[in-house]
């Protein structure tokens, strides 16, 4: 049996189980049947998850995962009133139609007009008056063809009692038809081009196979309102009613600082004890996924001056995201700096893993801290003519630093903030659910987000943890599609369970 045990922050530690230690698990044929083992041991300490912090110390609020969750939806609720009250006086832009897409709707849209504009076929068939197939078989007199898209001469103006009308669908019902009747050939060669008559053998209910004029929408009734991402089906519903351009808020900007001796740019060659940075440019693409525009600072050292001059640059922006520093080691100094900074804690930890010593709080910069230390960083100019932010505060993100906690730990907290300073309301978290393929055995006191993968096909799906080496194994990861979500109270799950599942 191969096992995986996991220490509080969320590191893999292989157990050689007959395998050559230096092997990585993921790589290793699974065998009949696996039994991946969670170890966690911890202890948390509690208290108000929202007060000041002294100058030289922070607290430690460990909240569980619900809780965390919670507090990040309150303050992205408040964010999102304080920005968007009034819509025309915040940060708003108007683009073409494609390039609004993946932005958040500043204006409502309304409809030009009925949708449809017509009584609409839903069928291939002929139009009939539903009271003539009160008696079968029926025979009817075909009297026009209407093909969509028939101009008002190509339609009769009325179907009359004892006719009937060829029509295709999305083609407008004539005066006097109130049904669509569908006739069944055995193939299409056996469908005559154009017949005089045609017998029918089965009923139908007034309205039948119809769509009424104004259905969907009324002239203009709403179809969009202020505060909606614009994804295709978004974006299908404006091109419908002729909106060739939109008005849409600017996409927030959002500092990534990535801390560390540890780490260097990716064009450096790293020394042997030393690991390039991933963290800026997987958290730049969550950025860009979640509506915002991401600016990567330079990596911070583990020196305090240097640090704060960073984070101090990465306040500046709608939000800041940190990586790395936010642990108990002596070199972990981003909420000593913070602290000093006079930054305001909501929580120092959740009860998760990966991704415990994630932390969440909210600091103003003194004018005398506005310096320029973000020589090398990679950013664009504000757009033109954005306006300064109501905000007296900038919110801020503790990220751990092992890439899989970071990716987590975004998608769980940092992203529904995001969404706010973007213009959406927050919505809930809200998992789906699959067959578990193997077992699971887990310890309890921390939910866990653990990479997997979801196959099967259909409605057969099932789930089936990756192999990994805890929370620094990007590979492993990368080859998942999805997280699977294991209660703090669950120490197994048999194969066959089904499990909440949050998709990546």
């Amino acid at each position: 049996m191969n096992t995986v045990d996991f220490d509080d922050q969320g590191e893999g530690v292989q157990r050689n189980c007959g395998f050559a230690a230096t092997e990585k698990l993921f790589r290793i044929e699974p065998p009949p049947k696996f039994i991946y083992s969670c170890n966690s041991q911890a202890e948390f300490s509690f208290g108000n998850y929202h007060r000041d912090m002294s100058a030289s110390s922070s607290p430690s609020i460990v909240l569980s995962f619900e809780d965390a969750r919670r507090v990040v939806e309150e303050h992205a609720t408040e964010i999102r009133a304080a920005c968007f009250k009034d819509a025309h006086t915040q940060n708003t832009e108007t683009l073409d139609l494609l390039s609004a897409a993946g932005h958040v709707l500043a204006e409502s849209v309304a409809a030009d007009r009925d949708i449809p504009p017509f009584p609409r076929a839903t069928r291939d068939g002929y139009a009939v008056r539903s009271a003539d197939l009160a008696k079968l078989p029926a025979t009817l007199d075909v009297i026009a063809e209407i093909k969509a898209g028939a101009r008002p001469g190509e339609i009769p103006s009325q179907v009359k009692s004892g006719q009937a009308a060829a029509i295709m669908t999305g083609a407008p019902v004539p005066a006097g038809a109130d049904a669509i009747v569908m006739v069944e050939y055995t193939s299409r060669q056996d469908k005559p081009a154009a017949i005089a008559r045609v017998e029918i053998s089965r009923s139908v209910a007034p309205g039948e196979n119809i769509v009424a004029r104004g259905a969907e929408a009324k002239s203009g009734s709403p179809l969009l309102a202020a505060g909606c991402q614009l994804n295709h089906a978004a974006i299908a519903l404006a091109a419908s009613v002729g909106k060739s351009r939109l008005e849409v808020y600017v996409r927030p900007r959002v500092a990534v600082l990535t801390t560390g001796d540890e780490i260097v740019d990716l064009d450096t060659e790293p020394g042997p004890t030393q690991i390039r940075n991933s963290n800026s440019y997987s958290l730049a693409v969550q950025i860009q996924q979640a509506g915002g525009e991401p600016v990567l600072l330079p990596i911070a050292p583990d020196e305090p001056k240097r640090l704060r001059e960073l984070i101090v640059e990465g306040l500046r922006p709608d939000l800041l995201l940190m990586t790395g520093g936010v642990s108990m080691g002596r070199y972990d100094l981003v909420e000593q700096v913070l602290a000093e900074m006079k930054a305001e804690f909501f929580f120092t930890g959740a009860k998760i893993q990966p991704g415990r010593p994630v932390v969440f709080g909210r600091v103003r910069a003194s004018k005398g801290d506005r310096l320029s230390a973000a020589s090398g960083a990679q950013k664009k100019p504000a757009p033109e003519g954005r306006k300064t932010s109501p905000l007296s505060r900038t919110y801020f993100f503790g990220l751990p630093g092992n890439p899989v906690s970071t990716m987590v730990t975004f998608e769980l907290f940092a992203r529904p903030m995001l969404k706010a300073l973007a213009g959406m309301l927050p919505r809930q978290l809200i998992f789906l659910h699959a067959k578990l393929k193997s077992e699971i055995r887990s310890k309890t006191g921390l939910k866990r987000f653990l990479p997997a993968t979801l196959s099967g096909e259909f409605e057969n799906a099932k789930v089936e943890l990756v192999r990994w080496q805890g929370s620094g194994d990007i590979a492993a990861t990368a080859s998942a599609n999805c997280y699977i979500v294991i209660p703090p109270d669950r120490e197994n799950i048999p194969a066959g369970d089904w499990v909440a599942v949050l998709m990546r």
